[in-house]
């Protein structure tokens, strides 16, 4: 008898483990999102865009070339 109580508090354990590690994705995602979310809304300048813009003083510089 004393072996299946064993075998009982084992499985109840990983179930416990297990729970927890559930829970914890859960609460991981939830927190991103949040952040996420905040972020998008504080971010409202208008989006300049990345890379090369030839601009008057690009110019300039290509002209005494």
């Amino acid at each position: 008898m004393s072996e299946q109580k064993t075998n009982n508090s084992r499985r109840q354990l990983l179930k416990n483990i297990g729970l927890t590690v559930a829970a914890g994705a859960v609460v991981a995602g939830t927190t991103t999102a949040v952040q996420a979310s905040t972020a998008e809304t504080e971010n409202k300048e208008p989006k300049t865009k990345k890379g090369y813009h030839e601009t008057q003083h690009i110019r300039d510089y290509y002209n005494t070339l």
